[in-house]
């Protein structure tokens, strides 16, 4: 997270979710806290001797800045809309009903050492597996954090969807997901065997029904990955 998206956390917080500075604490250090908190999975002694703060002091305004960051729910993760009949997105109008697209990303994180085999990915990075879920229009409506960076994204995707306040997806209507998912009710993946990420199409065109739908599926899906880089 960059100074620049931080002010601004810092001051949604502070004008939607109601948190304030202390005599003794900035707002800037609470948040800080927490979110160092929530990436590192630290214990409040560890936060605290890193702050050079009281435990008790870091349990507090953890728990307050929480509650305000609770209240940035219906402005940051709106509920999806599907797609019309009529939508004029060439990219979605194949998929009447879609709500967006899914996918998991790897975000670094420093683990203890006996922690380090469940953290590390496939290509040897110590990363959490997260979870993002986003409409056509680059907005994220939900976002699960904390898997190991040794998890399948199915499994993450299960998780998700188990969970009693987790991702819910109305009867009819589904998500676009990769080849890495099951295609099952609510998500929609491409057809296996076939070409389909935009790289491995350059200037050919599709000789297959499946390869037909595997463009347009891939066009679409895309959203989540320029989401997640934005």
């Amino acid at each position: 997270m960059n100074r620049h998206t931080f002010g601004v956390l810092c001051e949604m917080i502070s004008d939607i979710g109601g948190l304030r500075g202390t005599r003794n604490m900035s707002l800037q250090e609470i948040v800080a806290m927490f979110l160092y908190t929530l990436s590192h999975h630290k214990k409040n002694r560890s936060i605290g001797n890193y702050f050079y703060r009281s435990g008790e002091s870091v349990s507090r305004q953890f728990n307050l800045c929480l509650l305000a960051v609770l209240k940035l729910h219906h402005h940051l993760l709106k509920k999806p809309t599907p797609i019309t009949e009529d939508c004029e997105d060439s990219r979605w109008k194949c998929f009447q009903n879609c709500l967006g697209a899914l996918d998991g990303t790897f975000i670094k994180v420093h683990v203890p050492n006996e922690d380090r085999g469940r953290y590390r990915t496939r290509k040897g990075n110590l990363a959490m597996n997260v979870l993002g879920v986003c409409t056509p229009n680059m907005e994220f409506v939900f976002v699960l954090p904390g898997w190991e960076g040794s998890a399948h994204d199915g499994r993450v995707l299960r998780d998700a969807i188990s969970r009693p306040n987790g991702l819910k997806v109305p009867q009819g209507c589904y998500f676009l997901v990769d080849a890495g998912y099951t295609n099952c009710d609510g998500f929609l993946a491409p057809y296996k065997g076939h070409r389909y990420h935009l790289k491995e199409w350059g200037d050919q065109v599709p000789v297959s029904a499946e390869e037909y739908f595997n463009m347009k599926h891939s066009k679409a899906r895309n959203v989540i990955e320029r989401t997640f880089g934005c």
